[in-house]
């Protein structure tokens, strides 16, 4: 897993080159942390990211200075920053609801099929909902989807009410007694109080229609746009109680130290990493995988 994660993660290591050289160039401690800042920010990690990391190494490694232990020191920092402030998310063998959310373009018709193509894999009912009712082709992309995979799919009428196909989804769910429920949702502009409210809407039809369901919020983030990254998370943070975050299109940036970014300023878990376009194309994040991926 480890080396096929080095490799889609190419080019964002190649970002990184600039911190690890700072490991290799026979410098004394400090020199290493002042250049370490501006190696992290070059990196797409952020200042607020960079700073706090930069600020930890400082008052853990005050006795450090072998290049090797500050490399330790770098590594086990990135990890923390990156593992769950509250453990691991909420598991168990009941139904869930996973509603897949954000900004269009993120890829979150591709990860809802990516992750029904997991659950299926592990021998659960999965079932997809096409809520995206105003993007030309959601559903039909989504249905597409779901007959390559094997998996039902309940759409609407274009224009439709996005809650209204989820109450359907939601019956038909119990009606089959399915394990897993993903519901794609429209592109949201982040900024769009409107937009945000609707969200909200179908999010309070799962918990009516299935109360023992447990139900996720990921946010789907496209690792390309880098910084920006950080200010959807936040937006969205507000409005639809996210459980985490699927990062897409990570084999194809420099930009994935934004990674970093949004774990350490939002607290959100990185859940899912999107490395490809095929159904298997798709890692669960472990911390200790992706920083050893990027320095190692």
């Amino acid at each position: 897993m480890l080396g096929s994660l080095r490799e889609k993660l190419a080019r964002t290591r190649n970002a990184f080159r600039k911190v690890e050289d700072l490991f290799r160039s026979g410098k004394r401690r400090d020199e290493i942390l002042d250049g370490l800042e501006e190696a992290l920010i070059q990196a797409d990690v952020g200042v607020p990211a960079t700073e706090t990391i930069v600020a930890a190494l400082k008052a853990k490694t005050s006795k450090v200075e072998s290049e090797a232990g500050l490399e330790r020191a770098l590594k086990d920092e990135l990890v923390a920053l990156l593992s769950p402030r509250d453990g691991n998310p909420p598991t168990g063998g009941g139904p869930a609801v996973i509603l897949m959310v954000g900004v269009n373009g993120g890829g979150k018709t591709t990860s809802a099929a990516k992750l029904a193509a997991r659950y299926k894999q592990d021998g659960r009912r999965v079932m997809l909902a096409a809520a995206d009712t105003f993007r030309a082709a959601a559903q039909e992309q989504l249905a597409i989807w779901g007959k390559r995979l094997g998996v039902p799919v309940v759409k609407g009428s274009y224009g439709a009410d996005p809650a209204a196909v989820v109450f359907d989804a939601a019956q038909s769910f119990k009606a089959q007694q399915g394990d897993i429920l993903l519901v794609d949702t429209a592109g949201r502009i982040h900024t769009n109080t409107n937009l945000m409210a609707e969200l909200e809407k179908v999010r309070r039809v799962v918990v009516r229609e299935l109360p023992d369901a447990r139900i996720e919020s990921l946010l789907v983030l496209d690792a390309t746009v880098g910084q920006n990254a950080v200010l959807q998370a936040r937006e969205f943070l507000k409005f639809s109680g996210l459980t985490g975050i699927f990062l897409t299109k990570v084999d194809g940036t420099a930009k994935g130290g934004a990674a970093i970014a949004v774990a350490s300023e939002l607290g959100l878990p990185i859940r899912y990493l999107g490395v490809g376009e095929g159904e298997e194309d798709m890692a669960e994040f472990s911390p200790r995988e992706f920083v050893e991926a990027l320095l190692s």
